[in-house]
């Protein structure tokens, strides 16, 4: 595993419990180390510059020398590249090198499923500052200014005239916190903006296959922020509707050509129809692999794992009983406070049968973002079941409305 951080620590967690042999390469230092629970499952623990491709390449060809590697996944977006990088390398499946392109660029992935015949939005790339205003003219309001290059909702918001989009376009210039030691690119997407509920279908490709493994319905906070405030799976849409999107994404996932492992594929139903917003080579984030899983029964990091490697997937503990016929995720926030002191009726609510976990993920007093703009200013999540999605829907509400935050 590549740099593993958020989600994909969910291959460390299946692959140690099959009792596999775990190798992570990390760099250990600045703004990339691994969690102590990685830490501690991994067999060995290569630490090496993961933003650095030779020297990266150079440290897992000798730990393959010791003691073949059989598989290579990315712990993160920012990695999807270098495991695909590696797997060519140790000859084994992986990610195919013109994908790895149209899944980490976004202005050639829309260009790659647009030339597939599928709807996108209309968009143009701003390389200078100079070009900005030629390119919300072609685009026209409202529209979605975001990095070609970057994940996790950052520096993505909806613009409804100039001004506002030069001064999107010179936040992003201006950033200066570097996620996993890495700078934003410069090149900026101007995309129009498309109305409707958002949504996500995840899933695997394998052996020539697409297989979407679920629909989720996407909840996120006031415009012109995107931020994620929770997840409900599978999606509260009529069958029809659910396999539209479905059918829609797998047709994506084949344009950008991903063949092998992991998929989140971004959309939105607008006037009816599925548009997409992006697509990524990973398994999703927040916590939607565990809700697919309460809800279906596979384990889809384990699914990739047994995949890649070959492994029987029954023996490599892919498929397991169902745990609920609906699940979602509620993030709660500080409410652009920058902390909190305590969470009301946080007890009372985490001791109710259909709460699968409470997570507090920043404590009282930390400061957190005022700016609520993408997943840092999250402080707690709590996961939940339902018997149908419309109940998962309502106890989102409920959730909501159950617990506050009393900020400083």
């Amino acid at each position: 595993m590549v740099q593993p951080a958020f989600s994909a620590i969910a291959y460390v967690v299946h692959a140690r419990s099959l009792g596999w042999d775990v190798v992570v390469a990390s760099f250990e230092a600045e703004g990339r180390w691994v969690a102590d629970s990685v830490r501690s499952a991994a067999s060995e623990l290569i630490t090496v510059d993961t933003n650095s491709g030779d020297v990266l390449e150079a440290a897992v060809v000798r730990s393959h020398g010791r003691n073949a590697i059989h598989a290579v996944v990315a712990g993160g977006e920012y990695y999807v590249p270098a495991a695909a990088r590696l797997a060519a390398r140790l000859g084994l499946a992986g990610l195919a090198g013109a994908a790895v392109g149209q899944v980490r660029h976004k202005a050639l992935m829309l260009e790659a499923v647009a030339a597939a015949g599928l709807q996108v939005p209309g968009f143009a790339v701003v390389r200078e500052p100079a070009e900005l205003d030629a390119a919300c003219a072609g685009v026209g309001f409202p529209a979605v200014v975001k990095p070609v290059d970057s994940g996790g909702s950052v520096h993505v918001s909806r613009v409804d005239s100039l001004g506002e989009a030069r001064r999107a376009v010179a936040a992003i210039h201006a950033e200066e916190g570097r996620e996993f030691d890495r700078p934003l690119g410069r090149d900026v997407m101007v995309e129009r903006y498309v109305a409707g509920p958002e949504f996500s279908a995840d899933g695997y490709a394998h052996g020539g296959e697409v297989t979407v493994v679920a629909v989720t319905r996407k909840l996120l906070g006031p415009e012109p922020r995107f931020l994620e405030l929770g997840h409900l799976t599978p999606a509260p849409l009529e069958e029809g509707v659910r396999q539209e999107l479905a059918s829609y994404a797998a047709q994506v996932v084949r344009a950008v050509g991903i063949t092998t492992g992991p998929f989140h594929c971004e959309l939105r139903l607008s006037e009816g129809r599925p548009v997409l917003i992006e697509v990524a080579a990973r398994l999703p984030g927040g916590r939607i692999t565990e809700l697919m899983e309460m809800v279906t029964g596979l384990s889809l990091p384990g699914k990739v794992l047994a995949d890649l490697t070959g492994a029987d997937p029954h023996t490599a503990a892919v498929y397991g009983e169902l745990a609920a016929k609906a699940a979602g995720i509620r993030f709660l926030t500080a409410g652009g406070a920058g902390s909190y002191t305590r969470l009301e009726g946080w007890e009372e609510l985490t001791a109710e049968p259909w709460v699968a976990g409470g997570h507090v993920l920043v404590a009282p007093g930390v400061p957190v973002a005022r700016d609520e703009a993408d997943y840092s200013c999250r402080i707690a999540a709590v996961v939940f079941t339902a018997e149908s999605p419309q109940q998962a829907h309502e106890r989102w509400f409920e959730i909501g409305d159950r617990v506050r935050v009393v900020s400083t």
